[in-house]
């Protein structure tokens, strides 16, 4: 069975940098289950994988359009220390979810200047090339019920 629009695929997958190291993988884990089409995962390697087949091995780059994005300088930006409340430091690298217009936002804490702390809306992987190496294991239909819900069931999936 091919991966398509609307099947389950599994895949194992290792994820480096421009440098080569290594950001993520699936290794010692199950594989990764997504339903093709529904946005479960970034554009690039969703277009990379159409038509590829259980046992298919595929090394793919991927630049930051079809990935997390280019960096949106507009979305660094200061705010007073005092909207952390009951935080007692706040220190770089601390991620925390802010309330927008939009709906819930990941934001990073990328510095802290006396009573202002700076954060970075953009995703931590935005404007990376991604390489992903990866196989798939397994193509399956999608139950009524995972299409329904936009996500896969079982292992691998949301439900566990």
């Amino acid at each position: 069975m091919q991966v398509s629009a609307q099947k389950v695929v599994f895949i194992h997958y290792t994820l480096t940098n421009e440098e080569g190291e290594k950001i993520d993988s699936s290794d010692g884990h199950e594989p990764l289950a997504y339903i093709h089409g529904h946005g479960n995962i970034i554009p690039g390697l969703e277009n990379a994988l159409m038509g590829k087949t259980a046992g298919d091995k595929i090394k793919v780059t991927i630049p930051p359009e079809e990935a997390y994005g280019t960096r949106d300088e507009e979305l660094i930006q200061s705010v007073p220390i005092d909207a952390f409340h009951g935080v007692d430091e706040i220190l770089p690298g601390m991620q925390f979810h802010s309330d927008t217009p939009d709906g819930a936002q990941l934001v990073t804490v990328v510095g802290v200047r006396g009573n202002e702390v700076i954060l970075d809306g953009n995703h931590p992987m935005s404007g990376l090339t991604l390489n992903f190496d990866v196989e798939v294991t397994e193509v399956r239909e999608a139950t009524e019920e995972e299409l329904a819900h936009g996500h896969v069931h079982g292992p691998g999936g949301h439900h566990h």
